[in-house]
Formats: C-alpha cells, structure tokens, sequence
C-alpha cells in the first residue's frame, strides 16, 4: 500500500459534505462555477504537485539559492514550478473576472494550496506573495496602481514581496526606521534595510514588486506613522529601458528550513535613488499591511496542516511496512516480528496526527468559507457577522495549525524512529521546515494576546457568544444520535468551562490590569484551539454516523465514515481531556510567570 502527500477523499468530503460548497453556487458572483469546475481545479494542483514540486523538495533543500553578483539565482526546479502555476490559470484564479480573474472560491483555492504545500511547502512561497501583494493592491490601490500593476503580477511577468522586519523592529513594527521623503505628488525617495524578506530577490521574473513599510518624514511616532509603499526592484527610464531603483540584494540569511526560498536582506536607496509610491493614504500603512498579513496568517496555519498531513502519510507507510517487535502478549519466543502499526504507542502516535491533520483541515477550510461568505452577503451587518467571526478564528487557525503542526511532525519522526533522524527520509526536512510556522506573520506569543487581549477583551467575551453560534447547533445534532451523544455532552461541558475561565480572566483585567489578564494569553490560544478542533471532529463524526445508516454503502465507504468517528472518539478521549489542567492553570492566580525574580532565573 502506498500513499500520496495528502488524502483526496478527506479534501472532497470536507468540502462537499462537511461544508457544503455547493451551496455557495447559488450566488451570482460564482455563476461560472460548477462541483466540476471546483474538482478539475484540484485536480490540476494535484498534477502540478505531483509533477513540479514532490521531485524537487528534496534537491532544492539541499541546494540554496545563491547571491551572485547581486543578483539572487535560485533552484532551476522552482522556475519550472512558477511557471507551471501561471499557465494552470491558479495565480489569478480567486481575482475578479475584470482582472482576469475566474473568482474561484476562496474555500477552493485554500484546498489547492493545501495540496500543493504538503507537497513542497517552500516553493509555494513565491505565488502566495504575488497574489498576496495583487489582493493589497486592488483593495487599497489607485486606478493608476491597478492598471500598472496587477497585469503584470497576475499574469506572472513580475513577483512581489512584503517588506517590513528590520534588525532593530521584528514584533514591534512602531520601530521601524526606514524613512520616505517626498519628491513629488505620491512619490518618495525609500531609504532604509529590510531583513527576513522571503522570495526577497531572484531570478524567476524580470521584475519584483515590493510594498515596503516605512515612516514618512514628520510623520507621528509609533504605528501612526507608518505608510506603505509600492517599490520596483526596477524602474523603465526614459529611453524605456529597464534600470536598477537602487535596492540591493546586501545577503541570504541561512535558515533551518524552507531553504529553497531566499530569505534575504535588501536595502533601499542606499545610493539616495530608490523612488516608491505611495499605495493608499499616508499613515495607513500598518492598517493596510494588516489585511494582507491577516491573509498569510490563514495560509500559514494550513502549512503546518499540509505539512503534517504529509509527514503522517510517510510516517503510517514506514508504520504498516516495518516489522519490528512482537505484540506484548505474544506468548511463544519465536513468535514472528509484527508490522509496527501494530504496537500501542504506533498507533496512538499515528491517530493523535491523523486526528491533529483531519480537524485541523476542516477547521481553517471552515474560516476560508466564512471569507466567501462575507463575499456574497448583500447585508451589511451579514458581512460584519463573517468578518467578526475571522478577526476571531484566524489567530486561533494560525497558532494551532503551527505549533499543532510541528508537534504532529515531530510524532511522525518518532514513529520512524533513527530512520527519521536521517536525510534518507524526508521528515528531519519537513521538521525544519515546519518549525518557522510559529513565527512567520506574528509569533504564537503575539497571536494569543491578539485572541485574548483584542478579540475577547474588545466586547467583554462577547465573540464566544458569536462563535456558540456556530458552534451549539452541531453539538445538538451530534446529540440526537445515541452513539455520539456523550461526546456532545463532553464537549458541551468543555465549552462551559472555557466561558467560566473567559469571565473570570476579564474579572482579572478589571481588578489587576492588562498584564496579570495576559499573562498566560498562549494558554488560552491552546484551550480555544483544542475546543476548535474537537468541535470540527464532532461535526465530521456526526456526518459520518448518519452516512452509515445507509446499509448499500460500499464498504471501502463504510470504512472511511467509520475512521471518522474513531478519529473523533480519540480526539476526545486523549486531547480533548488537556482542556481539564488548561483550565486549572487559567483559574490560577499565583502568576508566577510575572512575579518570580529574574535573578531566580539566572542562578
């Protein structure tokens, strides 16, 4: 038995029977859109995938791009891959028609992105930043911006970029010190040094667009100063000729992981030469830039997914085809060797990653859904409904999805045990390269205080209530079936806790401030995210048990609804039960984190 990178049948029944996407067919803005139209997309990412970017993980890791004469030269695989997307119509597939866009859904288009990360996570980085940088453009951009830009971005002519960390400014981006003076209506002279830019310079397109962060000169301090710019790696002079805009490639900072992707150090207007224009108005940069990183943050929280799901495929092939060990209660010396699929520990390994990948999956497609329904709401308190519900989910997506991810990971290594240690197998590459997830687009310490400090502190806990919306009426319909309706009730109960827990942290805030309130903020970013995904689980499973009622199912059918529900009734029995210390060390007042010394620490 073999298996692919990710499993087509989970994909399709999240999406057509968890979520329902054919529903959304209803509205005018996807008229061109079809269950065939959405299954030859996925099909298409599945040949890119398997074509393109499975063969050459392995090669581009172990070959780096390199910084030749300033100029960044990377994999020629990584070319190939580019190229293949743009022809495939995918770069611009979620874009409006008038852009020459299909407006594919973005639910979809989550589901390509899932299959094509699990099977080469670090090259999808370069199309992602270009349809990233497009989506700010046609939001906050000109007519002048749009028409300039987003043809050549959305045909694959030029790259793009986001450019805000700087040596002294990584969390705190109020810091920021490169500067912007005006030369002329809507354009600046750039100065300044950017580090960590992924994909930040190579030699794919003739031309790269960076929205770079920067502070114009007088503007207030802090992070209403900051405004955005758009930056050419290159400019067309006066004889139409192409010409350097002055931003240099200074040096590729080595990585742990996604090394085939350049993370680099660039500066602008080194020589005083570097002219941006402004994109939107001045001091809104940081608001703007926030949209698109909001973006990323859905996206990086499926990496972790789709990397996961590929290390727990890898990890249950070696599992059914390595023989090692006897079962425990095997009674005859010679007993033969068993499969290690077979053993215990194995399989409470491989189930805590296949119940971490499937939950997880259907969770972040469910808040891709919640982008398209925002879309195709005609009422404007429908739309802030949606939009109230990501502003709440993403944090939680993100965080889970990549310190989840990496723990699902590091569970697939182990199943191998040294083999997994070894560059023989991909799991050590997939390891390193999962680990940047918890940090990318706001590290998992800054995401909990953004669930706990803006989304539930904002409206006193009042988005729990918003999300008991979506959550209570799966959780009565698991209970109206005999065989899940103790785990309806054991999550209920969890969910009865966690409002406690909320309530009496808000209390804390009141009495002894934002720092005692916030302490433990990544503890609750857990206990949210484990509810999440139990209650993603309990849904499937609830699907699952009605499809079985259906005595002509085919028994392969039968098989795949039955896993739903063991993967569901492991979830509960081994995650779910976290929930119990989480909520005692929330309820906890003792703080320690805030009131030990720090010279305790140092002895």
């Amino acid at each position: 038995m073999s298996f692919n990178s990710f499993s087509r049948q989970h994909l399709d029944f999240v999406l057509y029977e968890v979520l329902g996407m054919e529903v959304i067919l209803a509205d005018a803005y996807f008229h061109g859109h079809h269950r065939e139209t959405f299954d030859l997309t996925l099909d298409t990412a599945t040949e890119i995938a398997d074509t393109y970017l499975a063969p050459s993980y392995k090669l581009a890791d172990r070959k780096e791009p390199e910084l030749v004469e300033g100029q960044v030269k990377v994999h020629p695989a990584v070319h190939q891959y580019y190229q293949a997307y743009v022809q495939s119509g995918l770069l611009s597939a979620t874009f409006p028609e008038m852009c020459g866009g299909q407006q594919l859904p973005k639910t979809i288009a989550a589901g390509v992105q899932y299959i094509l990360a699990a099977a080469n996570n670090s090259f999808v980085m370069f199309t992602d930043l270009v349809k990233g940088v497009a989506n700010v453009i046609l939001r906050f951009g000109n007519v002048e911006q749009k028409n300039t830009y987003l043809p050549k971005l959305l045909s694959g002519e030029w790259a793009a970029t986001m450019c805000l960390t700087e040596t002294q400014a990584g969390s705190s981006l109020s810091d920021i010190t490169t500067c912007a003076i005006p030369v002329e209506d809507g354009i600046f002279r750039i100065t300044g040094q950017k580090i960590f830019i992924s994909a930040g310079d190579h030699d794919i397109t003739e031309n790269i667009v960076h929205l770079v962060l920067a502070r114009i000169a007088g503007a207030p301090a802090g992070t209403k100063g900051i405004s955005l710019f758009i930056v050419l790696k290159k400019q067309i002079n006066n004889k139409e000729k192409w010409q350097d805009n002055d931003v240099a490639s200074i040096g590729i900072i080595h990585k742990m992981g996604q090394k085939a992707t350049p993370a680099m150090h660039l500066s602008f207007g080194g020589n005083n030469n570097c002219l941006g224009y402004l994109l939107g108005e001045a001091n809104q940069g940081l608001q703007y830039m926030f949209q698109l990183m909001n973006a990323f943050r859905l996206e990086v929280g499926l990496m972790g997914v789709s990397v996961a799901t590929h290390a727990y495929y890898t990890s249950l092939q070696y599992a059914i085809e390595r023989t090692q060990g006897r079962r425990t209660n095997a009674k005859a010396a010679n007993t033969l060797a068993v499969p290690i699929i077979q053993h215990p520990d194995v399989r409470r390994m491989l189930l805590s990653q296949k119940a971490f990948t499937e939950g997880t999956l259907a969770f972040i497609l469910q808040c891709y859904q919640y982008m398209d329904m925002q879309k195709i709401s005609k009422e404007a308190a429908q739309k802030k409904h949606y939009q109230d519900l990501l502003e709440l989910l993403t944090p939680v997506a993100k965080t889970y999805g990549a310190e989840s991810g990496n723990a699902s990971i590091h569970n697939a290594l182990q199943v191998l045990g040294g083999y997994g240690y070894t560059t023989d197998f991909p799991l050590e590459q997939m390891a390193r390269d999962a680990r940047i997830f918890s940090i990318y687009e706001g590290t998992t310490g800054i995401q909990s205080i953004a669930l706990l400090g803006r989304q539930i502190a904002q409206n006193n806990g009042k988005s729990i209530d918003l999300w008991l919306e979506q959550v209570l009426p799966d959780i009565e319909k698991a209970s109206e079936l005999a065989t899940l309706q103790t785990y309806a009730n054991r999550l209920k109960r969890e969910i009865e806790n966690l409002q406690s827990v909320t309530s009496h942290l808000l209390n804390i805030r009141s009495e002894k401030g934002d720092e005692v309130f916030l302490a433990d903020a990544t503890l609750y970013m857990q206990l949210f995210g484990i509810l999440n995904i139990a209650w993603q689980l309990l849904r499937m499973a609830t699907i699952a048990e009605k499809a079985l009622y259906n005595s002509s199912l085919a028994e392969d059918k039968k098989l795949f609804y039955r896993s739903k529900v063991s993967t569901m009734k492991f979830f509960f029995t081994y995650e779910l039960t976290k929930c119990t210390g989480l909520c005692q060390q929330l309820m906890n007042e003792e703080q320690l984190t805030i009131y030990n010394e720090q010279e305790e620490m140092l002895i």
